[in-house]
Parts: C-alpha cells; structure tokens; sequence
C-alpha cells in the first residue's frame, strides 16, 4: 500500500505522524531512523494496539531533523499540539500532591497539586501518591503544632486560637525563636524524621491516661497509629540521603508495566503504578512517560534513575537533569526490586485487562453494526441540569474507544435568559460545535443525547444548522430512571440486549454524564448564594468573579447596584447580563 512512499524515506532521525481516512493524526512518533521506523509497520507481523494502529492508518508524513533530541522535542511538542489517539501515555493530565510549608513570617501547612515552580522548592515535600496520606499528614501537623490556620489573616484571634491550635499569629506577639523550633520540627518530620512528634504525643498520652482522660488518651494514640501507617510503614531506609526518582518497566503480551519510586532524604517515599497497551517501540514510549510524567506539574528531582535499555543521554538533554544508570550496589537491587514489582502488578492485572480490551472492542463492532458506521471511536455525550429551579448549566464527556477522556470533558454556563431543558441544550450543542468548526477540532464519531427522541431532534437540529455530518443517538430512560432503549437520529428504536457489553458501556457513560452535570450544579450551590450566582452567570470566571465580591460582597448589595457600579468591575456586555439577570431574582 505504502511502498512507493516508504522508498522515499531517508535513512535519517526524524518524527513521523500517522493519518486516519479524515487526516486526523492518530499517532506521532520518532525514529533515528525514519525509513527502518516506518518500515516496521507495515512489512513484519503486528499485534494488540499495534494492529488497531495501522488498520487505521491512511496516510503518514514525517519532518527529518539534524539530531535525535531535535526529532524528540518535536515529537512531544506535536503530540501536545494534536493529542493523537494512540499516543494514550499523553492523555492523562494528573498531577501528583505535594505539602507545602509556606514561605511566609508565620507560615502554613497544605496540600498542593499546581506546583508554581518559581516557589521556594526547599518547601516542598513529596510527591504523595496517595493523596488521602498527604492530607491525614497535614492533619496531624496542624493538630500537633500550632500553626497558623487562615488563609487570610483576622482582625481578632478564631477558634483555633481558643482550642490551642493556634498562637494567634493576627493579635499575639509571637516569639521568632520558638516558631523557628516548631518549624524545624516539622521539617525534620517532613523529611521522615518522626521521633520528636512521636515522643511528644507518647508523653502528652501518658498524661493523659495519668490524669484519668482517657478519651483523649485514645485520639493521641490514633494519631500515632496515623503517623505509622501513613508515614513509616511506605518507607525503606536506602542509607543514601539523597532525593531522586527511579523509573523502571517490564513488558509483556503488548502490555508495559511501568513503576515509579519516589526517594525523599534516602527514603522510599512512594511509588507511582501504571500499565498501558503499547503500540510501538517499548524503550520509546517509556521515554515518552517519563518526559509527560514531569510536563504534569510534578517536580524534577536532582536525579533520575533509569535502565540501561534507555536513551539515558537524550533523557538528560531534554530534561536537563541527572541520569544514572546503576550497574551495581543499592541501586542497582533497588532498580531489580521495582523491575519485580513492575512484573507482579502486569501479572495481576493482565487478564483483567485483556478482557476490558476484549469486551470494549466488541462493543464498538456491535455499536458500528447497529448504527451502519464504517469507523467508531470518539464519542461526545451531553447532559444537562438546573440550577435554583430555572438556571441551567450543561456538562459533556468524552469517550475513546469507550474509555473516559477526562481532560477533555466541558462544563458549560448557559445564557440566564434560558427556562427549559431543551433550550440550554440547544445552546450547549450549538456552543460546542460551532468552535469544534471555528478551531477546527476534532469531529466525534458519535454523539449521544441523555434522552430519547426529543433531544435527539434538537440535537439534529443544531448538527443541521452547521452543516456537519455527525451521527446521533439518544438513551432514553424509563418511569424508573432505568436505561430502556438506544434511538437514532431518524427517530427509530434500536433493539439492545440489556445483558450486552454494548449496553453496559452506554449506560455507564449514561450515567457519568448526569454525575459530571450535576456535580457542577451542586458545586455552585454549595460555595453559597453570591459566589453561586457568580459562578453560572456567562463571562463571569474567576478574575471577576473574586472582583465581584471583593466589591460588593452580598448578594443584596450586588442587587442594589446599579449598571453603572457593575460597569466599574466588568466590562458592558457582561455588566448588562448580569444587571438584566438579578432583576429577575
């Protein structure tokens, strides 16, 4: 099929994108050498993901570059830039938390995902895998050491304060010499030390238990069970007292196992599990995890640890970081020992996988079958819910190959002049797909109404109107809220049994559209009536949503305002939207 095209590939580094039918780029990777790379596809035997790939292949280009670091640059910077379906590993966007000891005169302790990298690193500790230990850490800090706890300082001491959680940093003189202990403390148990807070919480349960408090008594010997069990019992003594990263991986059956270990101070701090399809060459795409792992927000160590199958110099290039290679000693047994724990989770987990993979390929073919489809993979699925009995917002997720995009999913604050469900869903629809044209992004397969034939029609309606060509269907639900039948954008009735994969998927989407909706709307109702208002009103984000009530602070005075008083905050079109809006309330 390629032959002629692949007999004009030179023999040299470069990155190379692989097209569908549409000329949507579905892959992007690099070669040190393009024509061998290329090549590979196409004239030996593939399997799993790989076959899916190249079944799907129409086309492919390439751009040469003069070295492997540039084609490596370039192929990260182009999988940013069109997130192809088959590059997965650049699909999730989650960040790792950290605790953060502020920076400030009199500092506070808290959890943070969105790691500004212009702060004061010495600050920051972790990563936490498990972001339930980051926060029963913080937790126990607070409880044990009087920081301060307000995000904004008080004119007057709070609770905290009364309940000796506090030193009342707002009207207290504050002794530097004894915050400057505390603080070292925590450090010092930050970085895995915890013999200095153990002992104090034994003492203070002694006295406890002495002077016939028992109830107390039981919460600090809690505490203490907290601190083993989140603190110690996730850490193993390496005898080096260094910070560094250690990635290593196994493969098998087209499946790659990838774990991460986290040392903190020479300490096993935690590890990262992660195991996914591979499509193309395994030590490739490790890299590529490896280079997304730290675009997510999450702290480059000094060092990382890697095997010796992978490019170490190019990863230090594009990095700029350390990269070691052990090849004896604690390392090097702590490389093996991550290698076997790479090998035990992609045994445990391999049949499971191998049958999600199977069950979801068969009810794509089913649902292609039904509909009459010659390709099916993305689908985009709406949903929408009320707020205060008239207000509407809207929610859409997204689906490849019936697994969620996350990253991708859309919250939508529709006009105030909307009161009913069919019109917020005409505005979401026309919203969406209008930019889908503008942006020119990438079209759904399929796009799938919660509701049945009604929507349906209003959704055709919009698809219509914007001369796309974008198959629909609808889920529509009995008296009990139950999904009972699939129908199509021509109005008929589509037979699925209950029992299917095919159904079940569907209806999980079903019901992860109506969560991803509604969780918004309560979200905005439980920040309160002001900032809730705020909060659905279109061309209100946060800028000026914190202006907002930096100024007027009530919903009562923002209602007595006049348009001239919004129009010092905002600009005109959205100072009159939301003058028109409160007039109505």
């Amino acid at each position: 099929m390629f032959k002629d095209k692949l007999a004009l590939v030179p023999n040299k580094p470069g990155s190379y994108q692989m097209k569908n039918k549409d000329g949507i780029i579905i892959y992007v990777g690099k070669a040190k050498n393009l024509k061998n790379r290329l090549k590979s596809y196409f004239t030996g035997t593939v399997t799993g993901k790989t076959a899916m790939l190249v079944n799907d292949i129409a086309d492919f280009e390439y751009i040469v570059t003069s070295s492997e670091l540039e084609s490596l640059i370039l192929e990260i910077t182009l999988i940013k830039k069109y997130n192809p379906k088959y590059n997965i590993l650049l699909k999730d966007d989650k960040s790792y938390p950290f605790i953060e000891l502020t920076n400030e005169k009199y500092p506070q302790l808290r959890v943070v995902r969105n790691i500004n990298r212009k702060k004061n690193k010495n600050h920051l500790y972790g990563p936490y895998p498990n972001v339930g230990a980051a926060r029963k850490t913080v937790n126990i800090i607070n409880r044990i050491y009087p920081l301060r706890k307000c995000d904004k300082m008080p004119k007057e001491v709070c609770l905290y304060y009364h309940i000796k959680e506090c030193l009342g940093y707002c009207e207290k003189n504050i002794d530097d010499e004894k915050l400057q202990i505390m603080l070292d403390e925590i450090k010092q148990f930050l970085k895995g030390d915890s013999s200095i807070i153990k002992n104090r919480l034994l003492g203070q349960m002694h006295k406890a238990s002495d002077n016939l408090n028992f109830e107390k008594a039981q919460e600090l010997k809690q505490m203490l069970e907290d601190i083993d069990i989140t603190l110690e019992k996730q850490k193993i003594d390496l005898h080096k007292n260094y910070n560094f990263d250690l990635f290593a991986y196994y493969c098998d059956k087209n499946y790659v196992s990838i774990q991460v270990f986290f040392i903190r101070e020479g300490l096993l701090f935690g590890r990262q599990k992660d195991i996914f399809n591979s499509v193309d060459n395994v030590d490739e795409e490790v890299l590529q995890y490896i280079i997304h792992f730290y675009s997510k927000n999450n702290l480059l160590p000094k060092e990382i640890v890697v095997d010796d199958t992978l490019q170490r110099d190019l990863l230090k290039q594009y990095l700029n970081v350390e990269v070691t290679v052990p090849v004896r000693g604690e390392l090097k047994k702590l490389l093996t020992m991550a290698k076997d724990n790479c090998k035990v989770a992609l045994y445990e987990q391999e049949e499971t996988l191998k049958k999600d993979n199977d069950e979801r390929r068969k009810a794509l073919e089913e649902l292609q079958s039904l509909l009459h489809l010659p390709h099916l993979s993305r689908m985009e699925c709406f949903d929408n819910s009320h707020l205060f009995g008239t207000f509407y917002v809207g929610g859409m997720v997204v689906y490849e190959d019936f697994l969620p995009l996350k990253q991708e999913y859309r919250k939508y604050k529709i006009s105030t002049e909307v009161k009913d469900d069919l019109s917020a869903m005409r505005e979401v629809l026309y919203r969406r797909y209008y930019k889908v044209l503008m942006e020119n992004l990438r079209k759904p397969d399929l796009i799938i109404m919660d509701g049945g034939q009604t929507q349906v029609a209003v959704a055709k309606e919009i698809i219509d109107s914007l001369h796309l060509d974008i198959p629909i269907i609808g889920l529509k639900k009995d008296d009990k809220h139950r999904t009972n039948a699939i129908i199509d954008d021509n109005g008929k009735t589509l037979s699925v049994n209950k029992k299917s994969n095919l159904f079940l998927f569907l209806t999980r989407m079903q019901d992860e559209v109506h969560r991803y909706a509604i969780s918004y709307h309560r979200s905005i109702k439980s920040k309160g009536a002001l900032s809730s208002l705020l909060d659905v009103v279109p061309g209100i984000g946060e800028k000026r949503k914190k202006e907002l009530l930096k100024n007027f602070g009530s919903l009562k005075k923002l209602k007595e305002a006049s348009l001239e008083e919004l129009s010092s905050v905002l600009n005109k079109d959205v100072a009159l939207n939301l003058f028109q809006y409160l007039k109505k309330l």
